[in-house]
């Protein structure tokens, strides 16, 4: 399962087609998996009650799994890193440890969040899922 960040989910929003498509078809193949955080800040940044009423539906059709306790060790995992203080916060925390709670890949924009992650925690556009 994919993890995918605000940044990108606002590249498929915008229909940007090198974004749209493969995010298209992980969707399709039911890939993506919703995480709450993510969903609250699209929902901070919509700018109508139509983009909101979108969110709002992929958030409710989206398969999702259990936060709790991520978010204190989300915490705890930038604190003994020092993520903090390399530009990362909490949320970007705590999408890495949800990510190594269930084994699953992250796909991020953010240059600073992809830095601190596990080249194989990525999720990265290839020739097979474009």
């Amino acid at each position: 399962m994919i993890v995918v960040d605000t940044s990108v989910w606002v590249e498929f929003f915008k229909s940007r087609p090198s974004y749209f498509l493969p995010f298209r078809s992980l969707l399709d193949h039911q890939q993506v998996v919703a995480v709450e955080c993510v969903f609250g800040e699209l929902l901070q940044g919509a700018k109508s009650e139509r983009e909101r009423s979108i969110i709002v539906g992929y958030w409710t059709n989206l398969p999702k799994r259990p936060e709790e306790g991520l978010w204190v060790e989300a915490g705890t995992l930038s604190a003994n890193h020092g993520w903090f203080s390399k530009g990362v916060g909490l949320i970007d925390a705590f999408l890495l440890a949800f990510i190594r709670a269930y084994d699953f890949q992250l796909w991020t924009l953010d240059k600073k969040l992809a830095a601190v992650a596990n080249p194989a925690e990525l999720f990265h556009l290839s020739p097979d899922n474009e």
